[in-house]
């Protein structure tokens, strides 16, 4: 059985912050056992300061590997620019890369059915490109990850989504891949797209 953090859980949230304010905690945990605890429980902050001791590091690695703003506007540029099939492809690699088996999909509400260490996601990929998607294609995606027995859903953007499929991809737990994990997920997208503006340059 595979151990995963919740979603909402304190960890998971903290995670997602500046490594910082996980650190600040364990300092804070210290700090107040210093000055109130009694010199032989002094170890006791140190202990109930070490899981945010290791998040911050945890979030200090992430946030240390994670694309530059500047690699993420050239990622969604290049993208946007695409095809279709180009993309696909491209999405097809990164899953692979990361480990997953990619069949692709025939129908509307989701393009790829992907599985790793016995997990099976649905994945749509194939509005991209709309500025602002709204509520329906998740709610397709949805009925996709259902009529196939999945256990996840995955929605790639490179655009944003109304409050209310965010709202909806929050309450059904449905993955979101757009930004810096898009970025991560098709990485030589970006790469391409400056080499693409940098070759059309005049000598």
């Amino acid at each position: 059985m595979r151990w995963t953090m919740a979603e909402n859980s304190l960890f998971a949230i903290l995670l997602r912050q500046p490594w910082w304010i996980s650190a600040a905690i364990s300092a804070g945990f210290l700090a107040l056992t210093l000055t109130t605890f009694p010199h032989d429980w002094r170890w006791y902050g140190a202990f109930l300061g070490a899981p945010f001791t290791v998040v911050a590091f945890v979030a200090a690695w992430r946030q240390w590997r994670a694309p530059s703003s500047r690699r993420v506007t050239s990622t969604l540029e290049a993208v946007r620019a695409m095809s279709w099939s180009d993309f696909a492809s491209a999405l097809e690699t990164g899953f692979k890369r990361d480990g997953y088996d990619v069949s692709r999909l025939a129908g509307p509400a989701a393009d790829f059915e992907i599985a790793k260490e016995g997990r099976r996601a649905v994945v749509s990929g194939k509005r991209w490109k709309v500025v602002r998607t709204g509520i329906e294609p998740l709610r397709e995606l949805e009925g996709a990850k259902s009529a196939r027995d999945a256990h996840e859903s995955i929605f790639v953007v490179a655009g944003e989504l109304t409050d209310n499929a965010r709202e909806f991809a929050e309450r059904k737990r449905i993955r979101l891949i757009g930004g810096a994990e898009l970025t991560k997920l098709v990485p030589e997208a970006g790469r391409g797209g400056r080499a693409a503006r940098q070759g059309s340059r005049p000598a």
